[in-house]
C-alpha cells in the first residue's frame, strides 16, 4: 500500500468512525432570518448593512404584537423561536441551505455572504452558536458547560447560523410560551451531550462570525481598510461578520454602526452616508413641511439680537413655521420689527415665570397635539445659526432626531457627545475629536445632543408619545430628553456634512454692564470681530493702502463718568481701566491694531502694548480744544466715536510741523499716527455740540 493510500484510508476511516460529526455538504443557499415588530432605527440599520452586502433576509413578526416580554431588562423572547419554528418548516429538506438567525435591532453586518459562508465551512460543524462570556440566564448551568482554555465559553442566541435541516430540528422542539427565554432554549439543548452531537453543535468561541459586545468591548477596535471599515475583534485576531450590541453595549455598536458598514476614505469619514435623503429641491412654499420652531432664551445671553436677526433670515417659507420664544431677557426690538414675519407666535416672557422644563415640555406639547407639525425644531440662544439653509438640510437628512455639528470657536466644547460613561455623563469617543474639527465629515449616531435640534413630528407622536421628555426629578432638561429618547431605542445624528455656525460662551457675561457685549472679545471673538469690526477690514492688507478702516463701537460714548484725566495734557476723559475694559482693548490692540501697523510701517513690529487708553470729550462750554503736545507713543491711534455734523462741529486734530489737518474723520474709523517728537499736534476746538474720540498711546 502505498504512502498515499494508507493517508487516504485513514481519512475515510476517520470520517466513517465520527459518523455523529459529518462533513457538512457544500453550502449553495444563504438565508438570513431575523425578528422586529416595528420598524425603528435599529431595524433601518440593520437592513441597511443586509442591502449593503446584498444579503437574502427574511424578517418575522413585523406589525404584530411583542409578547415575548422585556428582554432588555429580563428573561423572554421566546416568541421569535416560534417564529423561527414555523418559518423553517419552510427549509426542512434543504441538505445544503444555511441558515442564519441573528437579532435585528441591536446588529449589523461588517461583510458579505461569501466570507461568511467561507468562515462557517471552516467549523465543519452543522450548527455554530455565537459565544459571549456570561452565563445568561441561568448561572448555575456554568460548570455544565464544556471546558475552553481560549475564547468565549458560553452560548448566546442573539445569532447563529447552520444548515435548514439541523435548525429545523432544534427549534420544532420548542413548546413553551412567548415569554419564556429563548437563550435558556438554545443551551440546554447545546449543553445536552447527545444532542450537541447529533446536532453536530460548536459555538463560536474566538469570534470568527459573530461578535457579542458585552463584556467585550475592550477587545473590539476599528480597522480602517482603504475603501471600508472592519471591527477586530483584537483579542483573536479576527474579523467578525456579525456585530451584536448584546446586553448594556447598545451605545458602543451605535458608535461601530457610524462606521460599518461605510463607504471611507483616508481624507473623511463618510457616517451614515448611504442613507435615502428626502429631496425637498422641488417643492414650492406651500408645499414644505410644517415647522414648530422653539426658542429658548434660559440666561442672559450675548449677542442676543444676532441671534434674534438670524431667525428672521432663515432660508425657510416663514409661513411653514410655527414660533414659540420662551425668554428671560426682553425681546420687544425685534418681536416689533418681526412679528409679521412669523403667523401664530407664542411668547412666554419672563412675567409668567415658567420654568425652563415646563416651557421646553410645552412647546413639544403643541407639535406632538398638531397632526400637521411635521417637525419640531428647538433652538437656545446660545446657537450661532450661520446657515440660513440649516432646517431644509437638516430635514433632509430624513432622521428622527439630528442635530447640526456646532463647537465653540477655536474650542473642543461642542454640542454633542460621542460616548457615555457608565453613569450616563460625558465620556470621550475615540472619534470625537476628528468629527468636532471635521477630520471625519458625515451624520453620526450619537448618545447625547443639545442645544440645536430638529425631531421628526410623527416621531414625537408614535414612539415618544407617551413619554416625558424634560421634566425628572433631579435632572437637567438636556439629560432627560437624551435618555428619554434613547431607551425609546430613537436614534440621535449630528451632521458635520456642512458648516452650520458655532456655540456662543454665556460664562462671565456681566449684564449690569451698559453694553455687556464688548467685554466679549475673550469668550466669543467671532461673534465680537462680526459686531464690532467692520466687515472690509480685511480689504486693508490688499494693494489698496488707503483703504484703512476700523470699525469701533460707538457705545463708548455713552458712558458719561468722564472727569479730569491722567495725561501730562490733561482731557475729560474716562480711561479703559476705570470701566474694567483695559485687558479687552489690549486684545483688541494685538488683534486688529497691530497688524494695520506692520502693514503701514514695514519693519516695524509693534509690541501692541498701552496703559494710556482713554475716551475724549470735547464740548465749547468744557473743554473745547486741545494745546499742542506730543503724544507718548510710538504710535497713536484715534477713533471717532460719533459723527461730525450732526453731533457737533469743529474739532480735529492739526500737525503743526507739517501744517496738516485733519477735521473730518469718519464715524468708526481709526486715525493712525506716529508719536513722540516726529508729530507735535493740537486738538481743534469743538464750537458746537459734543465730540468724543476714542485715543490709544501705543507702544509708550
Amino acid at each position: 500500500m502505498t504512502a498515499v493510500r494508507l493517508i487516504l484510508t485513514l481519512i475515510l476511516g476517520s470520517v466513517q468512525l465520527c459518523r455523529t460529526d459529518p462533513r457538512p455538504g457544500k453550502p449553495n443557499e444563504l438565508l438570513v432570518i431575523t425578528a422586529a415588530t416595528e420598524v425603528n432605527d435599529g431595524y433601518l440599520r440593520f437592513m441597511r448593512t443586509i442591502r449593503q452586502f446584498n444579503y437574502t433576509v427574511q424578517v418575522l413578526g413585523l406589525g404584530e404584537e411583542w409578547k415575548g416580554g422585556d428582554v432588555a431588562r429580563t428573561v423572554g423572547g421566546g416568541q421569535k423561536v416560534r417564529w423561527l419554528k414555523k418559518e423553517v418548516e419552510k427549509h426542512k429538506d434543504k441538505q445544503n441551505t444555511v441558515i442564519m438567525f441573528v437579532d435585528s435591532y441591536d446588529v449589523i453586518l461588517a461583510s458579505g455572504p461569501e466570507e461568511l459562508l467561507k468562515k462557517f465551512s471552516r467549523f465543519s460543524h452543522r450548527v455554530v452558536f455565537s459565544a459571549e462570556g456570561f452565563c445568561w440566564p441561568d448561572q448555575r448551568l456554568s460548570s455544565k458547560y464544556p471546558a475552553v482554555h481560549h475564547g468565549k465559553r458560553y452560548l448566546n442566541s442573539g445569532g447563529f447560523i447552520g444548515y435548514a435541516p439541523e435548525i429545523h430540528a432544534i427549534v420544532k422542539q420548542w413548546k413553551h410560551k412567548d415569554d419564556d427565554d429563548d437563550q435558556l432554549f438554545y443551551t440546554r439543548i447545546y449543553l445536552d451531550k447527545e444532542q450537541r452531537r447529533k446536532f453536530n453543535i460548536t459555538l463560536d468561541h474566538k469570534s470568527h462570525i459573530f461578535q457579542n459586545l458585552n463584556g467585550a468591548i475592550e477587545e473590539v477596535v476599528l480597522k480602517f481598510e482603504k475603501s471600508r471599515v472592519r471591527v477586530r475583534n483584537v483579542a483573536y485576531d479576527t474579523l467578525p461578520v456579525v456585530i451584536h450590541g448584546n446586553g448594556p453595549t447598545k451605545l458602543q455598536l451605535n458608535y461601530l454602526g457610524n462606521y460599518v458598514p461605510t463607504a471611507w476614505t483616508y481624507e473623511h469619514g463618510c457616517g451614515i452616508c448611504d442613507d435615502d435623503l428626502l429631496d425637498l429641491s422641488a417643492r414650492s412654499d406651500e408645499e414644505m413641511p410644517l415647522v414648530h420652531v422653539a426658542v429658548f432664551i434660559e440666561q442672559p445671553t450675548p449677542f442676543l439680537e444676532e441671534f434674534l436677526e438670524r431667525l428672521a433670515t432663515l432660508n425657510y417659507p416663514h409661513t411653514r413655521i410655527r414660533l414659540f420664544i420662551h425668554n428671560n431677557q426682553h425681546v420687544e426690538r425685534f418681536w416689533t420689527r418681526h412679528r409679521s414675519l412669523f403667523p401664530g407666535v407664542r411668547t412666554i416672557g419672563p412675567e409668567e415665570n415658567l420654568r425652563q422644563d415646563q416651557a421646553r415640555t410645552m412647546a413639544v406639547e403643541a407639535c406632538k397635539k398638531d397632526v400637521s407639525c411635521d417637525y419640531f425644531f428647538s433652538i437656545d440662544s446660545d446657537v450661532a445659526l450661520t446657515n440660513p439653509d440649516v432646517l431644509r438640510i437638516l430635514i433632509e437628512e430624513n432622521k428622527s432626531v439630528i442635530a447640526p455639528m456646532l463647537s465653540r470657536h477655536g474650542k473642543l466644547w461642542s454640542n454633542f457627545w460621542g460616548a457615555l460613561s457608565p453613569e450616563g455623563f460625558y465620556s470621550r469617543a475615540e472619534d470625537y475629536i476628528d468629527i468636532v474639527q471635521s477630520k471625519r465629515v458625515g451624520v453620526w449616531n450619537v448618545p447625547y445632543i443639545t442645544q440645536v435640534y430638529l425631531i421628526r413630528g410623527e416621531t414625537l407622536r408614535s414612539r415618544l408619545s407617551a413619554v416625558s421628555l424634560y421634566q425628572q426629578e433631579g435632572m437637567d432638561p438636556d439629560m432627560i430628553f437624551c435618555k428619554s429618547v434613547r431607551e425609546q431605542g430613537v436614534f440621535m445624528f449630528v451632521s458635520n456634512r456642512d458648516e452650520f455656525g458655532r456655540l456662543v460662551s454665556s460664562s462671565s457675561y456681566n449684564i449690569s454692564r451698559l453694553h455687556p457685549d464688548m467685554w466679549q472679545i475673550f469668550n466669543n471673538p467671532v461673534d465680537w470681530r462680526e459686531k464690532y469690526i467692520h466687515e472690509n477690514y480685511s480689504k486693508i492688507f490688499e494693494d489698496d493702502e488707503n483703504f484703512i478702516e476700523q470699525l469701533m463701537c460707538v457705545c463708548l460714548s455713552q458712558d458719561e463718568r468722564l472727569s479730569g484725566g491722567y495725561e501730562n495734557v490733561p482731557t475729560v476723559d474716562i480711561h479703559m481701566n476705570q470701566i474694567q475694559f483695559e485687558k479687552e482693548w489690549l486684545k483688541f490692540l494685538k488683534d486688529y491694531i497691530a497688524p494695520v501697523t506692520e502693514k503701514l510701517y514695514p519693519g516695524y513690529s509693534p509690541r501692541a502694548e498701552a496703559v494710556m487708553n482713554f475716551v475724549v470729550r470735547y464740548r465749547p462750554d468744557e473743554q473745547p480744544s486741545l494745546r499742542p503736545h506730543h503724544d507718548s507713543s510710538t504710535f497713536t491711534i484715534n477713533i471717532a466715536l460719533n459723527r461730525k455734523d450732526i453731533d457737533y462741529e469743529g474739532g480735529g486734530c492739526r500737525f503743526l510741523r507739517y501744517d496738516c489737518k485733519v477735521e473730518s474723520p469718519r464715524k468708526g474709523w481709526s486715525f493712525m499716527h506716529p508719536g513722540r517728537l516726529t508729530h507735535y499736534h493740537e486738538g481743534l476746538p469743538v464750537t458746537r455740540g459734543t465730540r468724543y474720540i476714542m485715543v490709544s498711546f501705543v507702544d509708550p
